[in-house]
């Protein structure tokens, strides 16, 4: 049992250091909807990192979602984010258990503007990820899944 605890955070630390692109973009999603760059950014390196991955998926789907707030072209605005909303809903059918993915769904669902219909999850996600967070990939996850639900 003991060793169980030792393995379990070392695992899950391994697993952030094997998908650099998935840490990053953990450690950037907040500060992409103040850092117009860093959102970019991140959003070159999930569509050339491997799209069979929910996770990257989500989160591309995600920083897109969050692109739309810095493009000033209000077509544009709304292709990004049907792109993004697109993207995040694959992956959701892909893996409807994963907290990190809900936790992304949530995020997006509870800023977005009431006009765009993207609303309809958020108090089931709430209710998932308050019942799963402890099944949380990384530390900053936890942290970030902490600050939205506050």
């Amino acid at each position: 049992m003991k060793v169980f605890i030792v393995l379990i955070p070392l695992l899950l630390m391994l697993t952030d250091f094997n998908h650099p692109a998935l840490h990053e973009a953990r450690v950037n999603y907040n500060k992409a909807a103040h850092d117009k760059d860093v959102c970019k950014q991140m959003i070159d390196k999930l569509e050339n990192a491997s799209k069979n991955s929910a996770l990257n998926l989500a989160y591309l789907g995600g920083f897109q979602t969050i692109w739309a707030n810095h493009v000033f072209n209000p077509i544009d605005k709304l292709k990004t984010f049907k792109q993004g909303k697109k993207n995040i809903e694959q992956a959701i059918n892909k893996e409807p258990g994963n907290v990190e993915i809900r936790f992304i769904r949530l995020s997006i669902q509870k800023h977005a503007p009431i006009f765009l219909g993207y609303r309809t999850n958020i108090q089931e996600d709430r209710d998932f990820i308050i019942k799963h967070r402890n099944d949380a990939a990384s530390e900053v996850l936890q942290k970030n899944i902490e600050a939205l639900l506050k």
